[in-house]
C-alpha cells in the first residue's frame, strides 16, 4: 500500500528529518570528543575590513579558545557589506558544508545603512536562527545599535529587534557588539577614518563582549 502525503506534510517531514539529523550529529560529535565548530556569519565587523589579517575579533576568538584549551574550530563566513538577506541565502550551504555546533549571527547593520525595512531584518534573522537550530546548532545573536542621527524611534526599534529575535528563538544575545567601542570615552581613537569600522585596537574589546556569552554555550 502506498501512502500519499500532501506537499505541506512532506515539507514538515523534511524539516523534522533535518533537525533530527543535526541533533544526532551534534550528539555523536560530543560523544566522540570531536571539537565544536563555531560558524560566524557576519559583515565587515567580523570580516576584518581594513585590518591586517589575524587582528579581528574572530581571529582573536580562535586564539582565546586555544588559550582556554577549548576544543573548537572557527569558520569565519563573514562578508563585508553583507545584509541579513544575503546571510539568509548563504546559510543553508554553510550549514551543509561545515555542520556547525554553534552559529554566531552578526548581521543587520548594512540593512539599516541601506534603509531596509526593520521588519525584514528581524524576519531574516529569525529564519537564520531557526535554520541553524534545525541543523542542531546553538545560536548566538550579536546586537547592534545605530547612531542617534538616524532618529530616536528608528534607533530604538533597530536595537530592540535583536533582543526580540533572541527571545522568540531561544538564542543567546550579545546586546551590543560594539559596547565600549562606539560608546566609550574616546570612540574616535577606536575607529578607522571612515568612522564606521573599528581599528584593530578595538577588536579585543569586541571579543570581550562576545566571549562571556559564547563560552557557556561551549560546555
Amino acid at each position: 500500500m502506498r501512502v500519499r502525503f500532501s506537499r505541506a506534510r512532506r515539507a514538515w517531514l523534511a524539516h523534522c528529518t533535518v533537525a533530527l539529523g543535526g541533533v544526532l550529529a551534534l550528539g555523536l560529535a560530543q560523544a566522540q570528543g570531536r571539537p565544536a565548530t563555531i560558524l560566524v556569519v557576519g559583515d565587515s565587523l567580523s570580516a576584518e575590513y581594513g585590518l591586517a589579517r589575524g587582528t579581528g575579533w574572530v581571529a582573536l576568538l580562535e586564539q582565546r579558545l586555544a588559550q582556554e584549551k577549548v576544543q573548537a574550530r572557527v569558520v569565519n563566513a563573514s562578508i563585508s557589506g553583507d545584509t541579513t538577506s544575503g546571510g539568509r541565502s548563504r546559510l543553508p550551504a554553510l550549514l551543509t558544508a561545515h555542520a556547525p555546533t554553534h552559529v554566531v549571527l552578526e548581521l543587520g547593520s548594512n540593512d539599516a545603512l541601506r534603509g531596509l525595512p526593520l521588519t525584514m531584518t528581524q524576519t531574516n534573522l529569525a529564519e537564520m536562527a531557526r535554520m541553524s537550530k534545525r541543523a542542531g546548532a546553538k545560536v548566538l545573536i550579536a546586537g547592534m545599535q545605530m547612531p542617534p542621527n538616524y532618529g530616536r524611534k528608528y534607533a530604538e526599534e533597530f536595537s530592540a529587534l535583536f533582543a526580540n529575535v533572541a527571545r522568540t528563538e531561544g538564542a543567546a544575545l550579545v546586546p551590543f557588539l560594539l559596547r565600549g567601542v562606539a560608546d566609550g570615552a574616546n570612540p574616535e581613537a577606536l575607529f578607522q577614518p571612515d568612522r564606521i569600522h573599528p581599528t584593530a585596537a578595538a577588536h579585543p574589546t569586541i571579543l570581550s563582549n562576545v566571549w562571556p556569552v559564547l563560552r557557556p554555550l561551549l560546555k
